[in-house]
């Protein structure tokens, strides 16, 4: 059995942040679900903490966005690069979901997705994907075109894409997405 003393030199050391420090607050919209990010900086700019604060407090979903965030700062002051973080969470799937109004990211398919889009788009150099999961050199896919019931031209019965989570159009007995050519399984 290793010796505590040994254990003690590989214990990794947390970077606090100063008592007054700059922050910045971002308003979000996922599907109707609003809420604040408030992103704390480091004296050199970087990112050391993330708060969320959701319209629904004491929802379950304002509960564990919280515990996100402080999962995400705890991370984040323990060294693990944003980048890392911003990889592992981005499109993410569950509820609550939809198009957040940003045309950086279109469609969230879940606020952890969102938040780390965001987080991507706003402090990560360019040379990374971008946070629509499209490489730097090409633009960024428009969302497909809606319409007043909220569907890509009016399609009732399509599904989301599997692969960006726009809705889908018709093509023939398949499906199409506008979003990002991705199909149902059709040729």
């Amino acid at each position: 059995m290793p010796e505590m003393k040994d254990n003690l030199a590989t214990q990794p050391i947390r970077r606090r942040l100063p008592d007054e420090r700059k922050a910045i607050v971002h308003h979000f919209n996922v599907g109707g679900y609003e809420g604040y990010l408030t992103v704390g900086f480091y004296e050199d700019g970087t990112v050391g903490e993330i708060f969320i604060t959701t319209a629904k407090e004491g929802s379950t979903v304002s509960g564990l966005m919280d515990c996100f965030a402080t999962s995400m700062s705890l991370a984040l002051q323990y060294r693990v690069p944003l980048k890392v973080l911003c990889d592992k969470f981005s499109h993410t799937r569950f509820e609550p979901s939809g198009w957040s109004g940003n045309p950086e990211i279109g469609f969230a398919k879940s606020l952890t997705d969102y938040i780390c889009r965001w987080l991507a788009f706003k402090f990560l150099p360019r040379t990374s994907p971008d946070p629509t999961g499209a490489e730097a050199e090409t633009p960024a896919s428009a969302p497909a075109p809606l319409t007043i019931d909220g569907l890509a031209e009016g399609q009732t019965d399509a599904p989301a894409c599997k692969e960006c989570g726009a809705i889908m159009t018709r093509s023939g007995s398949c499906y199409r997405c506008a979003n990002c050519g991705s199909t149902s399984g059709c040729s």
